[in-house]
């Protein structure tokens, strides 16, 4: 999983129905090393096809869905295809290597492998270009925009797709930009005193940062409805519990807005969220999150005792990497 959400986010807003013409789309999916007994496929004005596993370990469904661009998720991890009328789409990848192994075969999946090829290629263009200097990742932002659209144009796609992603492409740009400079200032902080915070705590009152000082702080900024964030959720419980009496905590603070305050309590109750959970005063705009330079969720920030930045963009639960650093750290 990539930290920069560009693409996930890009695609979530141009999801949806393109054509109003339904008819039956034949899917089928074979998962190696599968997360969840069920698939589920969404898209716009709350579609949402439902496709469990058959007594053969695979998935098959027959459904009517209008042209346009759709979300798969097996409960831990998503991504964009596009279904068209009378589509015969046959999906196979392994789970472990979600975004590496997807391969859609039969009728009318041309569409669906561009979009799962050029996550790999944005995937791969924000390991590689962020780390690069202002004016060699300009270039290399430039260099892609036009690779993107040579491709799109050698595709004999639908024309309704090939609009909607030229602007995606246009998109990715201009947030890209915004991202790394957001990325940059957020990397200057290492090492100084991180912004403070006093926020509403899910058991009662309210915590701020400070309060914490004298042990690591390892700081999650999640939304409940960030499906990237839930994915993370298990993982960051196994931490809790692998490093539990360490001299770190674990602080989740949601930037949901103030009307999904009861819909955040609800959802830290029901899945039982360990740690210190918390909500931020003003969603995105919260001083915290804005002084980290906050684009996308979730985001993962580690501070030391004394209160200093150790990471000012830290990795996931999910990475074996996350591990290795606070191992290091609480030795």
């Amino acid at each position: 999983m990539n930290k920069f959400l560009i693409t996930g986010l890009l695609i979530c807003s141009t999801l949806g129905v393109i054509g109003q013409v339904k008819s039956p789309i034949k899917f089928t999916a074979k998962i190696t090393n599968r997360n969840s007994d069920t698939l589920v496929i969404k898209g716009k004005d709350n579609f949402k096809q439902v496709i469990p596993i058959n007594k053969k370990g695979i998935f098959v469904a027959s459904f009517d869905a209008p042209k346009g661009f759709y979300m798969f998720s097996d409960g831990t991890e998503g991504s964009n295809l596009y279904l068209k009328p009378n589509s015969d789409v046959n999906l196979t990848m392994d789970a472990k290597e979600f975004d590496e192994t997807i391969v859609y075969k039969g009728k009318g999946v041309d569409e669906s492998n561009f979009l799962a090829q050029q996550a790999l290629n944005d995937e791969k263009f924000q390991k590689e270009a962020f780390v690069k200097e202002a004016t060699e990742f300009a270039s290399l932002l430039e260099a892609k925009l036009k690779t993107d659209l040579a491709s799109l144009e050698k595709g004999n796609f639908d024309a309704e797709f090939t609009t909607a992603l030229k602007k995606k492409f246009e998109s990715f740009n201009r947030y890209a930009k915004d991202d790394y400079e957001s990325a940059a200032k957020a990397k200057k902080m290492t090492g100084t005193l991180s912004p403070d915070f006093n926020y509403e705590n899910h058991k009662g009152g309210k915590t701020k940062l400070s309060d914490l000082k004298g042990k690591y702080v390892y700081i999650d900024l999640w939304a409940t409805w960030c499906a990237p964030c839930r994915a993370e959720i298990p993982y960051l419980q196994k931490l809790e519990e692998k490093y539990h009496g360490k001299n770190i905590e674990f602080v989740s603070v949601s930037v949901d807005k103030a009307k999904d305050n009861e819909k955040w309590k609800k959802f830290v109750t029901d899945k039982k969220l360990g740690g210190i959970q918390l909500f931020a005063d003003k969603d995105w705009e919260s001083e915290f999150v804005t002084s980290y330079g906050v684009t996308g969720i979730p985001r993962f920030i580690i501070v030391d005792p004394s209160g200093k930045v150790v990471s000012s963009d830290a990795e996931r639960p999910s990475s074996p990497e996350l591990q290795t650093q606070l191992d290091a750290l609480l030795k």
